[in-house]
């Protein structure tokens, strides 16, 4: 990462409390003045935002911006462990900040006490080096991420859910992949759970929120071999760690504009037929003759994983009506099923068809439930 940040000398004390970094020669006195001349937005004080916000500080990022709107629960003292009891009901964004102050006093703060939101979020992220992800809701993952395509800023990513977590950098050059590579769309609704419904074991947004902040700090010192371009997936509770290879989709629609992510991700799902993927697979195995199986994803991911019998119609095509008359003669006298990888893009399928006299059934779950609870040799991606 290239900054002209590295002017900032480091005065007696603060040579003394960074000497650690100071004697590896990686980072020396001039990694240590590079991390003091960086501005890091932080976006969520929770259970990411807590580990995160602690270890840059205490690293000597010089400016942090903390973006957090919510007000700190009981429920959240399990796994955001940069509150305390003391501050329940109070703002988390304030609380965060008089942690961070009692820390590092090097450390500036700008404390935005509100939601990011498609009004502030251009303004918010052009004013940082770097952004980080803390949040735990798809319209804010997507929101920010766009942010940070149209500004320009690199984006240290992460997620948690139970046991798992994920961790990458997006957008660090116009050739990096973002998270719209990594979820072209949003899952359907309900196909994720929050965290308050399936529930994290506390400290693994601990080793998520540390992950990220590893990421941060090599960056800005340019040290290492940062994720991008690879997802860090963690499962904590067999303490494996994987590596997934990201790449831009030179397909993927230009990022132009901020829009209504709340829209985007539908929280509300359309009212539609559907079915099962044990549904699915009990009437495949009993009489397929008069079943038609539309798979709506992409030719790149056909080639990772198929159901048997299914007919490859990527979702494009249908939108667009080039295919409509194919789907027309595939299906006369016949039923026809929709799915995609997780049952989002084959509702919006099944909705496309129906503007067009065809009712489609859509598969909840789509090939990864299939491949979870039908044929767990089936690859999953």
């Amino acid at each position: 990462m290239t900054s002209a940040l590295d002017s900032s000398d480091l005065n007696p004390a603060e040579r003394e409390r960074y000497a650690r970094h100071l004697i590896l020669p990686e980072v020396g006195l001039a990694g240590q003045k590079r991390l003091k001349g960086a501005s890091v937005l932080c976006i969520g004080t929770g259970g990411l935002g807590s580990p995160l916000l602690l270890y840059l500080a205490a690293a000597g990022i010089g400016r942090l911006g903390i973006v957090d709107g919510d007000h700190v629960d009981v429920s959240n003292l399990q796994r955001q462990v940069i509150h305390s009891s003391d501050w329940i009901g109070q703002s988390k964004a304030r609380s965060a900040a008089a942690r961070i102050q009692g820390l590092n006093p090097h450390c500036h703060l700008e404390v935005h006490d509100h939601m990011l939101t498609i009004d502030n979020a251009l303004d918010l992220v052009g004013s940082y080096d770097v952004i980080c992800d803390g949040t735990d809701n798809f319209p804010s993952r997507y929101l920010i991420n766009d942010a940070c395509v149209l500004r320009g800023k690199p984006l240290i990513y992460g997620s948690v859910q139970r046991f798992d977590g994920q961790v990458s950098v997006f957008n660090r050059t116009p050739d990096s992949p973002n998270y719209r590579d990594l979820l072209p769309e949003p899952p359907p609704h309900g196909a994720v759970p929050s965290c308050s419904d399936a529930g994290v074991i506390g400290v693994l947004p601990g080793l998520v929120g540390l992950l990220q902040a590893t990421e941060v700090i090599k960056l800005i010192t340019d040290i290492g071999d940062c994720l991008d371009g690879r997802l860090l997936v963690v499962d904590a509770l067999s303490m494996r760690f994987r590596e997934l290879k990201l790449q831009k989709d030179p397909d993927r629609p230009a990022i132009k504009n901020l829009i209504d992510y709340g829209l985007f991700c539908r929280p509300e799902p359309p009212l539609m037929d559907s079915i099962t993927v044990a549904e699915l697979k009990s009437l495949l195995d009993s009489d397929a003759s008069d079943v038609v199986l539309v798979d709506v994803r992409n030719p790149a991911e056909a080639e990772v994983a198929v159901i048997a019998g299914s007919h490859l119609i990527p979702l494009a095509t249908i939108q667009s009506g080039e295919a409509v008359e194919q789907v027309r003669e595939l299906t006369r006298g016949k039923r026809l099923f929709v799915h995609c990888k997780m049952g989002g893009r084959s509702a919006r399928a099944a909705e496309a068809l129906a503007e067009h006299g065809l009712s489609a059934i859509n598969v909840a779950g789509g090939i990864d439930a299939w491949a979870e609870q039908v044929d767990p040799s089936m690859a999953r991606y």
